[in-house]
């Protein structure tokens, strides 16, 4: 039975896909079997008659075994909004049984890790009762945490921290990723993060120019996660 992560972010455009992804290599790189799991994406795009979103064609991408693309995400709404709301504007409802038998699915082939992406925050919500959160907590998966390095992320990372813990999750590891890179103090705030955070660091990221994303896996360390 494959190992299943779920990685969350401290918010929307921290690098979630992008940390993602880097973990799959990484991963692969160990001689890991992965697949990339987006349940719920929003933003996409029709491609051969099909809604397509470019983070899950990126798991999908990295991933060691081929598969159509609904094995990867179930859920594709094409406005750039909240799910929740796009999924009501094309009379949908987000079922977290769903995405447990995509889940389910996937953990039928031949790999060894997947690595779920999460939409948004931790408390994403599915409709006006439910959060994808809610379904993490289901499956007992350990977390990952994104942190996007930027003004405010302290907080950020704390309260998400927090909330994980209190839905009676592990954290897995979590990873430092600069998406702004103009952050004051930024080495003061890693430091304090670094502290803080009681969870072992899977890899500092930082300000990486057009064409230095190739190297982004060489700043990940999966050796907490292969204890």
């Amino acid at each position: 039975m494959a190992k299943t992560f779920f990685v969350t972010g401290t918010d929307t455009e921290v690098g979630k896909t992008f940390v993602t992804r880097a973990l799959m290599r990484a991963a692969r790189q160990a001689g890991k079997k992965v697949l990339g799991y987006k349940p719920v994406a929003s933003g996409c795009d029709w491609v051969e008659g099909e809604l397509k979103n470019s983070d899950a064609l990126g798991l999908q991408a990295e991933s060691s075994i081929p598969l159509p693309y609904a094995m990867h995400n179930p859920y594709a709404f094409a406005p750039a909004i909240a799910p929740h709301i796009a999924a009501r504007e094309a009379s949908e409802l987000i079922s977290i049984p769903r995405i447990g038998e995509g889940l389910a699915r996937l953990k039928e082939t031949a790999v060894d890790w997947i690595f779920v992406e999460g939409a948004g925050g931790w408390r994403l919500p599915l409709d006006e009762r439910h959060f994808l959160s809610d379904w993490v907590k289901k499956e007992h998966l350990p977390v990952i945490l994104v942190v996007g390095a930027r003004l405010g992320c302290i907080n950020h990372a704390l309260l998400t921290l927090e909330a994980i813990r209190h839905d009676g999750l592990v954290v897995a590891g979590w990873v430092l990723n600069r998406v702004d890179p103009q952050m004051s103090h930024y080495q003061d705030n890693a430091n304090t993060l670094k502290q803080l955070i009681s969870a072992p660091l899977l890899g500092e990221i930082p300000w990486l120019e057009e064409g230095g994303a190739e190297a982004v896996d060489s700043f990940v360390d999966l050796s907490p996660l292969l204890k």
